[in-house]
């Protein structure tokens, strides 16, 4: 028996190429015993593959390594070293048989276990992306080497198991699953537990909705819902694909403690619980479940179908799936805005990411190995690839391109592609020779600015000192023009030079306001001049066409972001214009910038913060009862309010009418109320045990991390440290509550420690939540130089974890810049 304690190696590119060459997988057959005990599970792999004669490894993280038999010869299971079995293969047919114990994971990754706080019940999920399957099974670990999984399970009596293939309970506690199509390692998908589970049927293809059982009346109610979006989806997709559903049945789980919004395992999707709907929503954030449905039913054939040889190519899953999925909820759904949603929950992701120092392409990001290439899902990947392929689709026409695509999917079925196949494949359906588009959109970084000079016309400027180099990227867009009268007129404009001339109408003024791009017709970093900036303090509260006033949004943030606008005068059209309209504050969402960089960049941040609250308050006796608008306006009232406001509420009084205090905003009272100091941890334990779910699990923790005491902020960073061991979103909330700009003196301490201690964290934590945690930690409220000069110094050590790296430098960008918005103190760059 053998046990590795050692830090597992990632795969580099060179070494996948060397294996694909030896390598050629049948299948693999995969028992799991999930009923042993609570911390371990057993997992023995026969996997079945033809090989050349070579040296090769097999991956595999155990705790514990018991038997590795090779044609029925036992191997040395001490062999093991860093997640790798060395193998010396013959030429010919093998069977390679492993027996190994595993752990249950906490951080959302392999094979995760959570247990309900609402009534002790515990859930597994697995979650194989990008490196973890050999944390579950034993395995050769990469993209381009698919296999058939057929999956024999073991689990309490009272569980239900699904996974990627269709199976049946065939006794009490035993599973059993068919073979399933030919799957790469990272889509192998398994939910089990005490699940409630939903099950219909449409056009053939069975459906299911499964979620933990304290949430069972909660899905009960979204079901209907649930359904008719991926009913509507799966009818357009077959519609523009010309290709049905290639897979068996479609089964959406949502499970606990999720890192990523879902993940498109075939068969057996697995989402995020929090998008089962526990408290009251906004309408924004129906829009983003909807579109996530049809995200992960589109990667069914981008990604799962046909999936890239190769991380480089990830945008081939992202970049598409992100296009279908708001094309499709746009189109077949009742979510007609989801357009303009996107602008607000996504475009600013895509824009920050391309003009930051970690820019890469959107294809062919040059991916040295898995680690590197899983900080690549990003912004770019999906925003701005997104973008891309509307343009393309748009100048193409869908004859074109879905014919294109269609011939993919054809030419590559179970199979893997890359970049260069799918323009193939295009150019074959009469794209024409893609090269010159392909070079400047696709594998160029950085965006170009485009800005209105009232002498010059449009001006175009590419940034190399981000992208590398510069590209020739035309651009075909609208330009806003407001006349004296407050109607805005749209102008079509072709910019293909430095400058492009464009002359204001006639019957407006000289100084009326132009936005450019408002409609988001390009990929660039748009930004206002100082007479638009002056003009919509009076004019953005009038404006009510959604895409423009979120296209005015995104123009004013690429302003504040790159200090071309004072921040008093973005605070200004903040309070004239309180963009409740984006009705979602969570996440990249205008309201979650306000928080982030508006307020904290103004001299007197409090005092800021009590216009933005006036401004709420004078906002909610304008809005209807009941309406989503008005609970966005309630939620930055909350935000921004003093604590004797939010005790009352907390209370019961003066609640505005049509804001019932719900779980969620009860928390976010809650969260407020610690910040200020105004309850403490046995008040917050109070609160919690009235209602013990996840979700109050999870604010309690970030609650109390707000609270301004030396003792709060210890229990905090022990979090931080791996001294305590939390699941993923409790160590998320902990951080986002920790840095609370008005508690600097309890704070200050621990900037230094951040930089003196991140390190110690890749030795606790891995993956998603090692980089997570770097990000929500950072000193984001110590805006000083001293800092900034901390963070670079650490940036710069070569010996930092490749994932801490990538968050830190992009942490320090945005400090960089706030300071540099900071520095301001005239109006807009004209």
């Amino acid at each position: 028996m053998s046990r590795t304690t050692e830090s597992p190696a990632s795969l580099q590119r060179s070494e996948a190429v060397a294996r694909k060459a030896l390598l050629d997988l049948s299948s693999y057959d995969v028992t799991l015993d999930l009923a042993a005990d609570e911390a371990t599970f057993g997992s023995t792999t026969v996997l079945r593959f033809r090989s050349g004669a070579g040296q090769t490894f097999l991956d595999l993280k155990p705790q514990r390594l018991h038997t590795v038999r090779l044609d029925g010869r036992p191997l040395e299971t001490d062999l093991l070293a860093r997640g790798r079995f060395p193998l010396d293969l013959g030429a010919g047919e093998h069977e390679l048989v492993v027996e190994a114990t595993m752990g249950f994971r906490n951080d959302g990754e392999g094979l995760h276990r959570s247990v309900d706080p609402a009534d002790g019940r515990h859930y597994v999920y697995a979650m194989m992306f990008m490196d973890a399957a050999p944390s579950v099974f034993a395995c050769f670990d990469q993209p381009d080497l698919k296999a058939s999984y057929t999956l024999h399970v073991r689990a309490p009596h009272d569980w239900t198991v699904v996974a990627n293939a269709p199976g049946s309970r065939v006794e009490a506690g035993t599973w059993e699953f068919e073979p399933s199509a030919p799957l790469s390692t990272y889509f192998v998908s398994l939910v089990a537990g005490p699940w409630h589970v939903l099950e219909t049927e449409h056009d053939g293809i069975p459906l299911g909705l499964s979620s933990r059982a304290s949430l069972a009346a909660d899905l009960d109610k979204d079901a209907e819902e649930l359904f008719t979006l991926t009913r509507q989806s799966f009818d357009e997709l077959h519609r523009l694909f010309g290709m049905r559903y290639p897979f068996v049945k479609y089964h959406q789980a949502f499970v606990p403690e999720f890192n990523a919004g879902a993940m498109e395992n075939p068969g057996c999707v697995t989402f995020r619980d929090p998008l089962v709907f526990t408290s009251r929503v906004t309408r924004a954030l129906r829009v983003q479940r909807a579109t996530t449905v049809a995200h992960e039913m589109a990667h069914q054939w981008f990604g799962d179908l046909v999936t890239p040889a190769w991380w480089d190519d990830l945008w081939l899953n992202e970049s598409f799936a992100e296009y279908m999925g708001n094309r499709v909820t746009a189109d077949a759904t009742e979510y007609a805005e989801a357009w303009a949603e996107m602008a607000y929950a996504r475009r600013q992701w895509g824009l920050v990411a391309d003009q930051g120092p970690t820019t890469h392409p959107v294809a062919g990001n040059g991916a040295v190995d898995a680690t590197a290439a899983l900080q690549d899902f990003d912004g770019i990947s999906y925003a701005k690839g997104s973008a891309i392929l509307r343009q393309l689709a748009a100048t193409l026409g869908d004859d074109t391109f879905f014919a294109g695509v269609r011939d993919h999917f054809e030419r590559h079925r179970f199979d893997n592609a890359t970049a260069a196949d799918l323009f193939g494949s295009w150019e074959r359906a009469g794209a024409g020779d893609l090269s010159t588009f392909a070079g400047p959109w696709l594998q160029t970084a950085g965006p170009d600015t485009l800005s209105f000079d009232r002498a010059a016309g449009l001006v175009r400027r590419t940034q190399p000192s981000v992208s590398g180099a510069e590209a020739d990227r035309p651009h075909r867009l609208r330009v806003a023009v407001a006349d004296r009268d407050g109607l805005w007129s749209d102008h079509e404009l072709e910019i293909t030079a430095a400058e492009t001339p464009f002359a204001l109408p006639a019957d407006v003024a000289d100084d009326a306001p132009v936005v450019v791009d408002p409609y988001l017709d390009t990929w660039a970093v748009t930004v206002p001049d100082t007479a638009t900036v002056r003009a919509l303090v009076d004019l953005l509260p009038a404006v009510d066409d959604p895409e423009l006033r979120a296209g005015i949004w995104s123009s004013v943030r690429s302003a504040l972001h790159n200090a071309l606008v004072v921040p008093a005068d973005v605070l200004d059209l903040v309070v004239a214009s309180l963009p409740v309209e984006d009705t979602e504050d969570s996440a990249r969402r205008t309201m979650a910038w306000v928080y982030g960089w508006v307020l904290p960049l103004q001299a007197d941040p409090a005092a800021a913060s009590a216009r933005v609250h006036d401004a709420a308050l004078a906002r909610l006796a304008e809005l209807r009862a009941g309406s989503e608008e008005q609970l966005a306006a309630f939620r930055v009232a909350v935000a921004t309010a003093p604590a004797p406001r939010l005790q009352g509420w907390l209370e019961g009084r003066d609640l505005p009418d049509g804001v019932p205090l719900d779980l969620d905003l009860r928390w976010r009272v809650l969260r407020r109320l610690a910040a200020h100091g105004a309850v403490d941890e046995a008040g917050l334990d109070e609160q919690l045990a009235v209602d013990p779910t996840q979700v109050a699990t999870v604010a309690h923790a970030g609650a109390r991390a707000s609270l301004p005491s030396v003792e709060a902020k210890a229990w905090a960073w022990q979090r931080f440290t791996g001294e305590v061991s939390v699941p993923n979103y409790e160590l998320e909330a902990v951080g986002l509550g920790f840095w609370q700009g008005s508690q600097t003196e309890l704070t200050t301490p621990y900037v230094g420690r951040y930089f003196d201690e991140l390190s110690g964290t890749a030795a606790v934590r891995s993956g998603w939540t090692l980089g997570d945690a770097a990000e929500v930690f950072f000193p984001r409220t110590s805006l000083d130089a001293a800092t900034l000069a901390r963070a670079e110094a650490l940036a710069d050590d070569p010996g930092l974890d490749v994932t801490l790296r990538r968050r830190l430098v992009e942490a320090t960008d945005t400090l960089r810049r706030k300071l540099a918005a900071l520095g301001r103190s005239t109006g807009p760059v004209s």
